[in-house]
């Protein structure tokens, strides 16, 4: 009968418990549980087994002495009182793994050298050669665990870490560990779900670890497989025959799953280069045709519709953010998740990994089970979802108004409010028709009621343009007070969802300044994108509504190609391009706020900046050291500017001559420049008319809302003659 070694089988915090499952199944027995791994009596063949077959466990360490250490010279005997010379040879390069301190060994570096010169004295003391030190390859590995004052010496059976399974030779950013891969998969029964025929998505793949540890799982492949180096193998008490008997084995089972027939596994990934790590790794652990990644961005991620998939798992480890501005986006990333989820994913179950787990809560689903787990020394979650409406949650309820009586309308409130009602009836045929929620009602059409009114899906803007000098202060607040009277009677609207501004004009040094800091973004549709509006906090709203028909054209025709977006506020007009298929998008601002709303709408709308790129800088200077072309540019300057990032000021009828020359530069042969500014009486320079193709199309960019105020901005395509 075989003897029995002591083990102890290190793990990442948290997967004790499954750990201790794990290597019971080998054949082991439980002696303790402790934090980050358990303590084992097993077999040597069982401990070749959790070398070879363990999904979970990091280290498998076989203890070989214990003792107390008060003093350095204490640690060096306990080290050279081992018979290593029983377990290596001189000739054989090792290395030492020291963990922790006390009051005699301060410092982990030390106790490393320590125990190296007592291995290396106990050899040469026997009149053997001196043994190397390989800190990259070595034979065996040497593992000293300090607690409190006492120390464990330990052979490192398996030598570099289990996790490592050799078969990832790249990993993303933050890569996920495949032993803690492997958990999460084990968490969310992934094995159940492949032995019930379902399916295994990554719409968030990365480099693949998941995919791939989730396809060696169900096909009951060994994650040891493939690597190619043992430290037990150089322990000189070390059972050839037993291991080849196993390893063997393993191979038979490795060719068996071959022949089956395997569950559909697949990832997706807006990152060119995550999708070629992951084809990368996926090649190396030899399951090319077996688990497939693609390019997607996580708007088109929907249920494969090449096969029948009535039940699977969803499992994915989002990005969850260090910087504020990082965080807000990604709520956005989340929530969308959670929407395709919901859409195309009933009767399926998820699994989201994240470090930040209020950004689960922005997904729209209840989790059913939550566990807490690290990666690395981060504390993270894993958020289980059965994906089911009686868990789906209504982010976007609004909360119930009281409606007070309508009050009775003063004469003047009353004229604002008819005005009110004949523009209402008039755009209503073609709001039915074209589907806008976001558009203009009234726009100072009565000089005495110097306002705009906006619709934005159900919330209602309204700007105060300043009143001139010769106007009595109090003669303006009442006019200001009968729109407000009027607007929620003609409305149908509570007051809650009305919101005021007063827009004084820009001069000098003046510039758009925030208002205040309440940060509350709601969602509104224009056609298929989805953008963010913020009512309270800027004198803007984050889309300029009189552009709509450029946005809509940039959609149409910008599919397959190269799309630059100039003084791109928060690059609505990006999202339409990428929506409509753009190869790749560029945008660019100098406002680092601008360009976070920005990346909000690309999360809102399930794209990444893999190929939607944002760029803060000053665009004329951009322009200038642009290397790059482009087959379709929107530029659409502010009139005036003298922001602080800039080295000058910009004067858009004084430079746009300039600003197009560079902007032309850059415009690929059969391009177009859709150039653009909201200046009063402002006059296109007659010489560009003889260098390029230009054609004014100002009146064709004006929707019915805003066609009574046709001056409200002008618009031109350029192209190369």
């Amino acid at each position: 009968m075989s003897p029995n070694f002591i083990l102890t089988a290190t793990c990442p915090k948290g997967l004790e418990e499954l750990l201790t499952d794990e290597i019971f199944s080998f054949g082991a027995e439980l002696v303790k549980r402790h934090v980050a791994g358990i303590t084992v009596s097993a077999t040597l063949e069982v401990a070749y087994r959790c070398c070879l077959w363990s999904r979970l466990a990091n280290r498998v360490l076989m203890p070989l002495t214990s003792f107390s250490i008060n003093s350095a010279e204490s640690l060096y005997e306990g080290i050279a009182a081992v018979e290593w010379s029983e377990h290596f040879t001189s000739e054989q390069t090792f290395v030492v793994d020291f963990n922790g301190t006390n009051r005699a060994i301060t410092n982990t570096q030390f106790g490393a050298q320590k125990t190296k010169d007592a291995v290396v004295d106990h050899f040469v003391a026997r009149g053997g050669r001196r043994p190397s030190i390989d800190l990259r390859n070595p034979d065996w590995r040497l593992n000293v665990h300090l607690q409190r004052d006492e120390a464990t010496v330990s052979i490192d059976l398996a030598g570099e870490s289990l996790h490592r399974r050799g078969y990832r030779e790249h990993g993303g950013i933050a890569p996920l560990k495949e032993n803690l891969a492997a958990a999460l998969l084990m968490r969310a029964d992934w094995p159940g779900v492949a032995a019930r025929g379902g399916a295994l998505i990554d719409p968030l793949c990365g480099s693949g670890t998941l995919l791939i540890e989730g396809a060696l799982m169900a096909m009951d492949i060994a994650p040891g497989i493939l690597r190619e180096r043992w430290s037990f193998e150089s322990w000189l008490q070390h059972d050839a025959a037993v291991w080849k008997h196993l390893y063997d084995d393993a191979l038979q089972r490795k060719h068996n799953a071959m022949q089956r027939q395997w569950p559909e596994i697949r990832g997706y990934d807006a990152s060119s280069a995550a999708l070629r790590a992951a084809e990368e790794n996926i090649e190396q652990a030899d399951l090319t045709g077996k688990v497939r990644v693609m390019r997607k961005e996580l708007a088109h991620f929907v249920r494969p519709t090449h096969q029948i998939l009535d039940t699977g798992l969803v499992i994915t480890n989002p990005p969850y953010g260090e910087r504020l501005g990082e965080q807000e986006s990604l709520k956005h990333l989340y929530a969308h998740l959670g929407e395709r989820l919901r859409e195309e994913f009933k009767g399926w179950s998820a699994a989201v990994f994240t470090g930040n787990p209020d950004l689960g809560k922005t997904m729209g689903l209840r989790s059913n089970k939550q566990y807490r787990l690290f990666n690395g020394a981060i504390p993270a979650q894993l958020l289980l979802f059965d994906i089911d409406a009686q868990y789906f949650v209504d982010r976007d309820k609004p909360l119930l108004s009281e409606r007070l009586p309508a009050p009775e309308l003063s004469s003047g409130a009353q004229m604002f409010a008819n005005r009110l009602q004949k523009n209402r009836k008039r755009l209503q045929k073609w709001i039915q028709q074209s589907g806008v929620s976001c558009y203009r009602l009234y726009d100072a059409d009565m000089p005495e009621y110097a306002v705009a009114v906006d619709y934005y899906g159900d919330k209602v803007h309204v700007a105060e343009y300043a009143a001139p000098s010769s106007i009595d202060e109090a003669a303006a607040q009442q006019r200001l007070d009968e729109v407000l009277s009027a607007i929620p009677v003609v409305l149908n609207i509570s007051t809650d969802r009305i919101v005021l501004k007063q827009r004084a004009r820009q001069r000098g040094k003046t510039q758009y300044q925030k208002l205040a800091q309440r940060q509350e973004f709601f969602e509104v549709r224009e056609g298929e994108a989805r953008l963010l509006i913020n009512l309270n906090d800027y004198l803007d709203t984050g889309l300029f509504l009189d552009h709509r028909p450029v946005r809509r054209k940039i959609f149409e025709i910008a599919k397959g190609k190269r799309f630059l977006n100039l003084f791109c506020y928060t690059a609505t007009a990006s999202l339409h391009a990428a929506l409509g298929g753009a190869k790749t998008t560029t945008s660019v601002d100098m406002s680092q706020t601008y360009l976070d709303w920005a990346r909000r709408n690309l999360a809102v709308n399930g794209l990444s900046e893999a190929r939607n790129h944002l760029e803060q800088a000053d665009c004329r200077r951009w322009l200038a050291d642009c290397k790059q072309d482009f087959d379709l540019i929107l530029l659409d300057p502010p009139t005036f500017s003298n922001s602080k990032r800039m080295d000058d000021t910009l004067d858009i009828q004084r430079d746009h001559v300039d600003l197009i020359h560079q902007a032309v530069r850059v415009l690929a042969p059969g391009g177009l420049l859709i150039f653009s500014n909201n200046r009063k009486r402002f006059q296109l320079d007659p010489v560009l008319s003889e260098i390029f193709d230009v054609k004014d199309m100002s009146r064709w960019s004006l929707d019915p809302d805003f066609e009574r105020v046709p001056d409200i901005h002008q618009c031109w395509f350029i192209s190369h003659k």
